[in-house]
């Protein structure tokens, strides 16, 4: 037993050692946020107490197998993938740094990928849901006039969450329809539906004045009722309370109509380029996704208007 206890101190002093070096390498010499950094080194740690456990009495020992004995390990303290994913990137940055000492040659986490779980589709509102939801705000009072032209907008732009609530007065041209979205890509215009510039104008005229704040709101279209700019969370909270309202038990995201907005375009005939358009997605890949939900016919008809379920009835 004595001799076990020296054998597995003289394993841990070894691991230490390793360890101590690749901190101060993650200190001082690799560029990475905090949260990065500190999330690396509970990884390598907890990777090296388990080498420890496998009675390895080096890191310099490790084979691809070892690692890949490693991810099956994670596996079983069910451990998700995407925790899984980001414990491969450490081990494998661990072991740069020993190549970048000279210690090793080869990268044993190189070649270990976790395998990818297929791609949820998006869960998306049938239109008899999507109107069930509108109808949820009392336009009367000054929140739910708001919140209905926020809902309305969304459904009928699919721009993101983020796109909404950053949103200025100026970036809306009630008298043309159409929207100015900022994002990230650069500026894209989308026409909107007649019935969402009538519950915008109707906010922005009847209600926006009793509830903004000029001081900390700036010129954000959509404010809380303290006044200042909405936020996601915000958001967020809101479109829970109306599903509930309503009735609705699918699973809603804050993108919840920004995909029922490309289905339902998809279902009336819209190509897939249209909506790639008006959605602003860098990469034709990211709208195609909403294509094997439908079984559609390969006509393309010119958009908006005509194929909006929304649009059709305005």
């Amino acid at each position: 037993k004595a001799i076990r206890r020296q054998r597995q101190m003289c394993i841990r002093d070894s691991m230490d050692e390793y360890f101590v070096l690749f901190r101060e390498y993650m200190l001082v010499q690799k560029p990475s946020s905090v949260n990065t950094r500190d999330s690396y080194l509970r990884d390598v740690s907890a990777f090296l107490r388990y080498l420890e456990g496998e009675n390895i009495t080096s890191p310099l020992e490790v084979e691809t197998e070892t690692v890949e004995a490693y991810v099956q390990h994670l596996h079983s303290l069910n451990r998700t993938n995407s925790t899984i994913s980001r414990n491969i990137a450490s081990v494998r940055c661990f072991y740069k740094f020993l190549i970048l000492r000279g210690d090793m040659q080869v990268n044993p986490a190189k070649s270990v990928k976790l395998e990818k779980e297929p791609k949820k589709l998006p869960q998306t509102l049938t239109s008899e849901e999507i109107d069930l939801l509108l109808s949820q705000p009392n336009v009367t009072e000054a929140k739910g006039c708001r919140d209905k032209a926020m809902l309305e907008l969304l459904y009928a732009t699919g721009i993101r969450v983020s796109e909404l609530i950053n949103l200025n007065v100026q970036d809306i041209n009630l008298r043309t329809g159409k929207l100015f979205c900022r994002g990230t890509k650069g500026v894209r215009t989308i026409p909107i539906y007649a019935k969402a510039v009538v519950a915008v104008s109707d906010y922005l005229y009847r209600m926006r004045d009793l509830i903004v704040d000029p001081d900390n709101s700036g010129d954000a279209l959509f404010v809380n009722l303290n006044g200042s700019r909405l936020t996601r969370q915000g958001f967020w909270k809101i479109i829970k309370a109306y599903t509930a309202e309503a009735g609705i038990t699918k699973e809603i995201t804050p993108h919840t109509l920004r995909h029922s907005f490309a289905m339902h375009l998809l279902q009336g005939g819209a190509s897939v380029k249209d909506i790639q358009t008006m959605m602003g997605h860098a990469d034709i890949s990211s709208t195609q996704v909403y294509v094997h939900l439908l079984d559609l016919d390969n006509h393309v008809k010119s958009v908006y208007n005509e194929c909006h379920p929304r649009a059709k009835t305005s």
